[in-house]
């Protein structure tokens, strides 16, 4: 997509007037990092205190209609009958040989109502594939030009949202819906981090008024707008899967170890008997992490060696400020295990790194 047909969040004119670096996400431009400190500063500041980031570029789609749940728990692959109504899922939709179309988020208002939070780029493929298999009386809609979303995210998000009368405390992976200053907006806890933080979805006309609150709000902890740069090496230091990366239509959730996010005890859901029959054969590849023992920095696509010979490549890499060394996430053979030492060749140079199982970062999203 060229650079004259991106799309923007509604809070473009906000990262403008900030001097943000900007880049295509998935066919937005969307902010990497602001002036003053760029990534490390940003990422520091999520892992210290608080920061803000416009993720309004992630997909925004509905299922709805009488049996709605029972629909799209047929479809994708974790199990919404574990949850109830007022939680969120992650999960997958999967194509038939157990390949990853799309990872996302559930939002289960209803039995009848569920809110989908999918990849900007995927969005389209996911609402198609839904939309062709809905039976009538389900509606699917998309509706990523709709909504903003905004992560809060770092151990002073709870003091930001309450600054704004928003409501925090909630259990993980569970959401609100409220209102702010008469527009309704869903407070979820959740984000891409591994730190305590919320994601909100407002209307897309209120995102850049709430976003400057937030912004406003978190200054008093040194929080900071921060940008996709962040994320990234946010989500790799805990192991997060990235899709087009760690998960694809060719890298199975049994290769990526997100098998948590399978609902095997179903009677059906899209890829289910290609991933039933890789989980009993195991997997010819495998997710790990690699921790630099040497100087240098993995990144994707580099080809990972034991005693000369290829055994994978990186899927992720980047240099973790907290650590202050390269990591990658890889998928390796079968035959690689944890402790093992190997080598990844990056442009031409050898730099040795230890197998390692993520995350990198001890933290506890789930405490409070």
């Amino acid at each position: 997509m060229s650079d004259e047909a991106l799309k923007t969040s509604p809070l473009h004119d906000r990262h403008v007037a900030l001097g943000a670096k900007m880049a295509n996400f998935g066919g937005w431009e969307m902010p990497i990092e602001y002036p003053g400190g760029g990534v490390v500063r940003e990422h520091t500041a999520v892992r210290s205190s608080v920061g803000v980031f416009d993720v309004s570029h992630l997909g925004k789609a509905r299922v709805s209609g009488p049996g709605a749940r029972a629909f799209v728990n047929a479809c994708l692959a974790n199990d919404l009958g574990r949850i109830h109504e007022g939680k969120a899922q992650y999960t997958l939709c999967c194509n038939e040989s157990g390949g990853v179309v799309d990872d996302l988020i559930a939002y289960l208002r209803s039995d009848e109502d569920i809110f989908l939070i999918p990849n900007a780029a995927n969005t389209a493929a996911v609402v198609e594939l839904l939309a062709a298999a809905a039976p009538q009386g389900i509606t699917v809609e998309n509706l990523h030009e709709q909504y903003g979303v905004i992560a809060v995210q770092g151990t002073h998000s709870d003091e930001v949202l309450d600054a704004l009368g928003l409501p925090t405390g909630h259990e993980y992976m569970s959401f609100v819906e409220t209102d702010w200053h008469g527009h309704p907006v869903i407070v979820c806890r959740t984000g891409y981090t591994g730190e305590r933080g919320y994601e909100l979805v407002p209307a897309w006309g209120v995102a850049a008024e709430l976003w400057d609150a937030l912004i406003e709000a978190a200054a008093p902890f040194e929080g900071l707008p921060c940008g996709l740069g962040a994320r990234d090496t946010l989500r790799t230091e805990m192991g997060y899967a990235l899709h087009g990366n760690e998960l694809s239509t060719s890298i199975t959730p049994v290769q990526a170890r997100v098998g948590w996010a399978v609902g095997w005890k179903k009677d059906t859901f899209w890829g289910k008997d290609a991933l039933v029959a890789e989980k009993a054969a195991g997997p010819k590849r495998l997710a790990w992490g690699l921790l630099a023992t040497g100087r240098g920095i993995p990144r994707a696509h580099c080809e990972v060696s034991v005693d000369g010979q290829v055994v994978g490549e990186v899927t992720s890499g980047t240099f973790s400020p907290t650590l202050r060394q390269g990591i990658a996430l890889a998928l390796l053979a079968p035959s690689v295990t944890e402790g093992d030492d190997v080598v990844v060749d990056v442009r031409g140079r050898e730099v040795t790194a230890r197998v390692v199982k993520p995350p990198f970062v001890q933290v506890d999203v789930r405490e409070g």
